[in-house]
């Protein structure tokens, strides 16, 4: 049927899971991959769509680190846009609208191309541990699989309740059902769980809406992609997507049903994503605002199955209903099924180490919503580091850690483990304090090499991030050497209502200017023989644009990044002692003793613990 004992095994085959798979056998562990469903591995359970603000740079991160939710993305994309063009570059976020039903295709696909990667289709229900070590999982059958680590990616199914309006029922998504039995053994050996909800809005027939009432919204004019790898390529033709609006009528037919919603009734007690709120959460909390967009998005080329992004709601079927048939191009719709909500169990994420693993159980590790979080993006990221260091672990290798001025990923994972979260945490580009070195453009130049270095990212892709690197860098050089004369100048810097040279300059001073931008260096003559004679693309044309337009503060994050790194090196005792630190506060000793920082650095980012206190701990540890 299968081996008798893994390296690796991953429960839960949702984006972290598939992620976490994908990368323990990639780096040549013996992995079993388990789910309830193989029909549904990798199912965009709520919007199809990949990336967008901060998310766009963790899709650039994973693939940047030989994951596959780039390449995915980019397969089955049906519109592309950067968000923020409009901002700096720290700030421009690739997105993608995706082929719902090819996605999932694509990443089973890539799954069974994957060496060393084994597949079973059934619930686990419980889980093998022996002297706090994870030794393997029980089956719903009763099936005993031995295993050296685990990876737990179980989404939204462990307890999941699904309500709609009075209406609940257990399941982990829209027609499969709940996981049964994980978090009764985890909380046996110690771990602390919570519950956490989410929510997704109704789907519909395309064909039932009106969308010359709407605002079209096509994607860009020249598109780009996610993967770094020259597996893809950008969209040739896209499908637009469109946006209407909510109304007071909407709002007042939907406040008739808050009597039986099961979030202002009582039946919902737990939080859910404070930035995806849902439709009657909206009205409620901005009771003064008259209208709210509503994105209408299609699910792929060639269904007529719509996503009605801003519209998430629990509240009755016939409420949604007569709600939506009041929008403007929704006076005729028809449903594909109801929005809902859904209850599910989640472990806050203190109790983990920065590998991913848990505190309490060795070999045993946690990836997505099971820590909290909300979003394929989040959840993939965290399935691609638990994957590798699963991996690690097993090779008796050294983990992989990323650093905040490193990956959006390491600030995401160091947020988790360092503060926790009470509701659904998001990736937001004001959570990166070094933001603009963690720019979409270059994570191949951040984290290919550290991939590289662990097996996971291939030569090749090695290879051309070098390449990248190195003529990107060159570029920068000739900028710095070459000289542009008043005659050639002036003129540009005329139409752009910038102050003339008086003498020859080099290039890099006048194209560092704000108002110069690339399309204005490319009109040098020796800018476009330097081009054509080293045969460059429009990639590194772009990275030495920004190396020169945003040099000085590139330059000043890096060296803020190096003096807090100074922080990170100050290691504290694995089994330090706080309470006997008599000068130290109360609430500090206790989130201290809780959370078990490995550094002063990431102690200091604690909640509730100030500099007073670190300055404390300094001096006791003989600092």
């Amino acid at each position: 049927m299968f081996e008798n004992e893994y390296d690796v095994i991953v429960v839960g085959a949702g984006h972290a899971g598939s992620e976490a798979a994908a990368a323990a056998a990639n780096m040549g562990s013996k992995t079993l991959l388990v789910t309830m469903s193989l029909q549904n591995i990798a199912q965009m359970s709520c919007n199809p769509a990949m990336g967008g603000i901060a998310k766009g740079q963790i899709v650039r991160e994973i693939d940047a680190l030989g994951g596959y939710s780039g390449i995915v993305s980019d397969k089955t994309a049906i519109q592309f846009k950067m968000l923020n063009k409009s901002k700096g570059p720290a700030m421009w976020s690739p997105r993608v609208q995706s082929d719902r039903m090819r996605f999932a295709e694509e990443w089973r696909l890539m799954l069974e191309q994957t060496p060393n990667l084994d597949f079973y289709q059934e619930m686990v229900r419980g889980l093998i541990i022996e002297n706090g070590r994870i030794r393997g999982i029980k089956t719903s059958l009763g099936v005993e699989i031995k295993a050296k680590a685990v990876v737990l990616t179980n989404g939204t199914f462990l307890n999941g309740l699904i309500h709609i309006g009075e209406k609940q029922f257990g399941g982990g998504r829209a027609g499969e059902s709940a996981a049964y039995g994980i978090t009764e053994d985890l909380v046996n050996v110690g771990f602390e769980s919570g519950r956490m909800k989410t929510g997704t809005p109704p789907r519909v027939d395309g064909r039932s809406l009106d969308y010359s009432k709407m605002n079209e919204e096509k994607g860009d004019a020249k598109p780009d992609k996610f993967s770094y790898s020259d597996q893809t390529k950008p969209l040739v033709f896209q499908k637009s997507c469109h946006m209407t609006y909510t109304s007071p009528l909407v709002h007042e037919l939907l406040r008739e049903g808050f009597d039986r919603s099961p979030m202002f009734n009582g039946r919902i007690q737990s939080l859910g994503p404070r930035y995806c709120p849902s439709i009657e959460d909206k009205i409620n909390r901005f009771a003064d605002k008259e209208r709210h967009q509503l994105f209408v998005e299609p699910e792929g080329w060639n269904t007529v199955e719509v996503y009605v992004n801003g519209f998430s709601t629990s509240l009755p079927e016939d409420v949604q209903f007569k709600a939506l048939r009041s929008v403007v191009g929704f006076e005729n719709v028809k449903f594909f099924r109801p929005g809902y909500a859904i209850e599910y169990d989640y472990f806050p994420p203190t109790q983990l180490k920065h590998t991913l693993e848990t505190k309490l159980v060795e070999g045993l590790y946690f990836a997505g919503q099971i820590n909290g979080t909300t979003g394929y993006e989040e959840a993939a990221s965290q399935g691609l580091m638990a994957g590798i260091n699963a991996s690690l672990k097993v090779q008796e290798k050294e983990p992989l850690i990323l650093k905040r001025d490193e990956a959006y990923i390491g600030v995401l994972i160091d947020d988790l483990i360092t503060k926790g979260t009470e509701e659904p945490y998001r990736m937001f580009t004001s959570r990166a304090e070094y933001r603009t070195l963690l720019r979409q453009d270059n994570a191949d130049f951040r984290l290919t090499p550290k991939s590289h270095a662990i097996g996971l990212a291939s030569d090749k892709r090695m290879k051309r991030m070098e390449y990248k690197f190195n003529e990107s860098d060159k570029m920068v050089n000739f900028f710095r050497e070459t000289s542009v004369t008043v005659a050639e100048t002036n003129p540009i810097l005329e139409a752009k209502e910038s102050a003339p040279i008086t003498q020859s300059d080099k290039m890099f001073k006048v194209f560092s200017r704000p108002q110069v931008e690339l399309e204005d260096i490319l009109k040098f003559e020796k800018v476009q023989e330097y081009i054509a004679n080293n045969d460059l693309d429009q990639e590194i044309i772009e990275q030495a644009e920004i190396q020169v337009k945003y040099s000085g503060y590139i330059e000043k994050e890096r060296n803020n990044a190096d003096k807090l790194t100074r922080l990170e090196d100050v290691k504290i005792p694995e089994f330090f002692d706080y309470e006997k630190i008599k000068s130290m506060s109360i609430e500090a000793k206790q989130k201290l003793s809780k959370i078990r920082p490995v550094t002063i650095s990431q102690a200091s980012r604690i909640s509730g613990v100030s500099p007073s206190d670190i300055s404390v701990l300094l001096i006791h540890m003989g600092r």
